[in-house]
């Protein structure tokens, strides 16, 4: 009546929308981010399909998804919350000095920020960078660096400096403002002096403000346990954003005092 077989089949059947679906893992090497590696994946694809190579039957679709899926919905994300976020920021600076121009002067310790996070990214993918040893310890190693991809933890790094990043503009733009009120200038050499006196009365405040930022992101910077993959390149920015935004101490006061020559 019949013949029996044995043969291999699946051993679980699985659907959605009512197609029948097979999945195929596949992971990322080091050094390649999640977005490229299925950039090249489809192009490859597509190019085998175009050449004849691989044959895909009528009814039959592919589609990438996992943390591929989630990145681009993240970007989506950002691509609004980063612009807001800054917005935000302008807006209260403003509101704090009532002023457009001296908001934009503080505002500016924001792109300096914005270029020292990127520098320090830059540095974590260069094999010489903090290649040598203190005290028996490889700082390259200690540190953990190797080529950082950009990611929704940088990003979200990103905009934590942001926030931070204005801290030492505020305080000396602040007491700038205070200065100027109180000895009321009527000459360039008295509106510089006024910048100077200012200015070193609150350089103190404002490395104490960094120094105290960056001395508590080193322990994140090194960590090894579980979630340092996250925490470590949402750090990165902050760390090297902070380094570089010490240059806002000589750039808000002299946009100040600049601003106040122009109005004499």
């Amino acid at each position: 009546m019949a013949s029996i077989r044995f043969e291999r089949g699946p051993q679980v059947i699985k659907s959605e929308d009512s197609f029948l679906v097979g999945y195929v893992l596949f992971d990322k090497m080091e050094n390649f981010a999640e977005v490229n590696v299925v950039e090249n994946a489809q192009q490859s694809i597509l190019k085998h399909i175009e050449s004849g190579e691989l044959k895909v039957p009528e009814g039959i679709s592919y589609k990438f998804t996992g943390t591929y899926e989630n990145q681009l919905r993240a970007e989506k994300t950002l691509s609004f919350v980063v612009p807001l976020v800054l917005i935000i920021i302008f807006l209260i600076l403003y509101f704090q000095f009532k002023s457009a121009t001296t908001s934009f002067m503080v505002f500016s310790g924001i792109a300096v920020a914005f270029g020292g996070g990127f520098i320090l990214i830059w540095l974590y993918g260069q094999s010489w960078f903090m290649n040598f040893s203190f005290f028996g310890e490889n700082l390259r190693e200690l540190f953990q660096m190797h080529p950082i991809n950009l990611s929704v933890a940088v990003w979200v790094g990103f905009i934590a400096l942001f926030g931070i990043a204005t801290d030492d503009g505020v305080v000396m733009a602040t007491y700038l403002t205070q200065t100027f009120k109180r000895e009321q200038p009527t000459t360039v050499k008295e509106v510089r002096s006024a910048v100077i006196q200012a200015g070193e009365k609150r350089i103190r405040p404002c490395l104490m403000t960094t120094a105290t930022t960056l001395l508590a992101l080193l322990p994140v910077l090194t960590s090894s346990g579980r979630g340092s993959d996250i925490m470590i390149p949402m750090a990165i920015p902050s760390f090297g954003g902070m380094l570089i935004a010490l240059i806002t101490l000589f750039v808000v006061p002299v946009l100040f005092g600049w601003k106040k020559e122009k109005e004499l």
